[in-house]
């Protein structure tokens, strides 16, 4: 039985994670997402993409510390090798938006998803962490590398180095979410939420994203530029034009 699960909304593709009792992620269910992904990624009718859990209380608990073991063996847990660098990639930089919908505990490589994600909502009962050294290691799936870049180097070196546990309000504040919804029907308040983006033109959604990401790893100067060829290349589009015609000026 598959550990994700899609169903789509109005563009959006939703995709569930349910590996009972807490959602450990191995190596076998991140090659499905990773799969998953890659298959999303030329898909026009979707617009952004959801990730979620199936198990409540739980986004994606952490990694699966019985594939922490064997590969601390030297042996190769089942699935692909280079998954969980495959689907935190796509999550990055596939066109559409990817949107880490978390209800419950997201930690280690749970947590390490949702930064790979575009966005992050979470509900009142949330907490996000980067455990690693209490395990002795670091954390291994982009954690020390996308949490400074979204709350600053020295937060995140004091969330890494302590490992402590960031509930969804304080998370709200330090930026390491965009939104914290209720959890009752949090599901439904996510896919609404998410519903400010499928509504858009997807070129224009996908080429904003593209800006805004792309954009941060160049210098200021080059990414102006890349935005101003990005702007061009839709303003000249049919779907631009009728949109402008369209518009409901004050």
């Amino acid at each position: 039985m598959p550990a994700w699960t899609r169903h789509d909304v109005d563009g959006l593709a939703v995709l569930t994670f349910t590996r009972a009792p807490q959602n450990w992620m191995n190596l076998a269910s991140m090659t499905e997402l990773a799969d998953a992904l890659d298959s999303l990624g030329g898909d026009q009718s979707i617009g952004a993409v959801m990730l979620t859990g199936g198990v409540d209380g739980y986004f994606v608990a952490h990694a699966d510390l019985d594939d922490l073991k064997l590969t601390a063996k030297g042996e190769v847990p089942e699935g692909d090798p280079e998954a969980w660098g495959r689907a935190l990639t796509s999550l990055s930089t596939m066109p559409q938006p990817t949107i880490a919908a978390i209800d419950g505990q997201a930690w280690g490589g749970g947590c390490e998803i949702a930064l790979a994600c575009t966005l992050r909502v979470a509900s009142v009962r949330s907490h996000l962490a980067l455990p690693e050294v209490s395990m002795g290691i670091i954390p291994g799936a982009g954690g020390t590398q996308r949490l400074p870049r979204l709350v600053g180097a020295a937060k995140a070196a004091e969330l890494v180095l302590s490992g402590r546990r960031v509930f969804a309000e304080e998370a709200q504040q330090i930026g390491l979410v965009n939104a914290v919804l209720p959890e009752e029907g949090f599901v439904d308040a996510a896919i609404g939420w998410c519903g400010r983006i499928t509504r858009w033109p997807r070129a224009a959604v996908a080429s904003a994203k593209r800006a805004v990401l792309e954009g941060l790893q160049m210098p200021l100067e080059e990414g102006l530029r890349h935005e101003f060829r990005l702007f061009r290349e839709l303003n000249a589009s049919d779907e631009a034009k009728r949109r402008n015609a369209n518009f409901d000026r004050p």
